[in-house]
């Protein structure tokens, strides 16, 4: 499933790492995710882990800028060093492929289906298995996802 980096370059291979990928937006309620997601970056980054931002604009239009803009936000605002993504639709019939086999997986009450709004987490071992999905109210640095992430470092 290639992704594009958000400055339209190949994202770089995350074989072997553990990733949490989130559909994320600047113009949201939930953007101060941004911080704690940020947080959780620089804590395991060096630990085979990293956060993937995968811009979307399909929820209110809350992520209408372009890349240059978004990137500009980004890094201006939360000081945000994980990768980013082209912008994607995450629903629908032009939901990227990596999303096809992300919402497959069920959160936690056994719901699968659509991501329900911007922030959705999904937490990717190193192997390539999607390990848990956490909906958009779940804060980056609660204690359930800190310790899914910890579960999941492949070092």
């Amino acid at each position: 499933m290639p992704l594009t980096a958000l400055d339209g370059s190949p994202l770089p291979a995350l074989d072997g790492c553990a990733v949490l990928v989130v559909n994320v937006a600047s113009k949201c309620g939930l953007t101060p995710q941004y911080t704690a997601l940020e947080q959780l970056q620089e804590r395991y980054a060096d630990r085979g882990f990293t956060v993937l931002g995968v811009p979307c604009n399909q929820f209110g239009g809350q992520e209408p800028g372009t890349a240059e803009e978004i990137a500009t936000f980004c890094s201006a605002t939360y000081g945000v060093s994980f990768p980013l993504t082209e912008k994607v639709d995450v629903n629908g019939p032009g939901r990227h492929p990596l999303y096809a086999a992300l919402t497959a997986v069920a959160d936690d009450t056994g719901a699968d289906g659509d991501v329900q709004w911007n922030f959705e987490k999904f937490l990717v071992g190193a192997d390539g298995t999607v390990l848990r999905r956490f909906r958009p109210r779940t804060e980056p640095g609660s204690d359930e996802v800190v310790a899914a992430v910890e579960a999941a470092l492949p070092r």
